[in-house]
């Protein structure tokens, strides 16, 4: 199996999953640790700014969805103060007032510069507060690189994988990236069970991959082995 189908929502992902979520249509930003997929967001903007005619006023002219889509797979934190969580303040260049983004970027449910007439304020909490609704994980400290060995077709896979991760969790990120039958497989390391509820550092698996790269080291001996084996009884349930 590879990626058939839309991923499943995760506890933690990591910043090249982010990535590729990088369009209108499909639009995700992380930012002070967080995940949120912005795409409904976007889109009920779009459809609203076609359906009011926006554009075709001077004072709305700007598409304020432009910049998060312009930021969409990327990290955006440093649009906030990681002290306060809150946007970070500018100086606007014309008025001279204070706003909550940098000059030019005024995005969805910013107040414009100046005030105006036409300022809707009934949409809500600002996504950016941030919405729990928008939120759907957390965004990975820490990733790591391992070598999935299926002892039953000796097909070998390398999975890039969060720190924070249970090894039940890196189970359904093998199972969605090469293997639909991955929860009917037990996992190992140098021949010990490996404890489903716990990460690869709870289970002794340490990532010294930076120590093994000053080192030297070829790239198959870099990242840890851990095999796979069919159960019978797995399967069976």
């Amino acid at each position: 199996m590879s990626d058939d189908g839309p991923a499943p929502h995760r506890r933690y992902y990591t910043p090249a999953e982010v990535s590729i979520h990088n369009k209108e249509n499909d639009c995700w930003v992380s930012f002070l640790g967080k995940v949120y997929d912005l795409t409904p967001l976007i889109l009920a903007h779009q459809e609203e700014r076609t359906k009011t005619g926006w554009g075709q006023h001077h004072l709305v002219e700007e598409d304020t969805a432009a910049p998060i889509v312009e930021a969409a797979g990327t990290d955006i934190s440093s649009w906030f103060d990681e002290k306060t969580g809150q946007l970070k303040t500018y100086k606007h260049p014309v008025t001279g007032l204070p706003v909550n983004y940098p000059p030019g970027k005024r995005f969805i449910h910013c107040p414009p510069p100046a005030p105006v007439s036409n300022w809707a304020t009934d949409f809500g909490p600002a996504w950016y507060k941030p919405d729990p609704k928008y939120c759907i994980g957390n965004i990975s400290k820490k990733t790591r690189i391992i070598r999935v060995v299926n002892t039953l077709t000796h097909q070998e896979h390398q999975l890039e994988v969060c720190s924070e991760e249970t090894i039940a969790e890196i189970s359904v990120r093998f199972g969605y990236h090469h293997n639909r039958n991955a929860e009917s497989y037990v996992w190992k390391r140098l021949g010990e069970l490996l404890q489903m509820d716990k990460t690869l550092e709870e289970n002794g698996v340490a990532d010294d991959t930076d120590k093994l790269k000053k080192l030297n080291v070829e790239e198959e001996f870099l990242y840890p082995a851990i095999h796979v084996y069919f159960d019978d009884e797995k399967a069976a349930k």
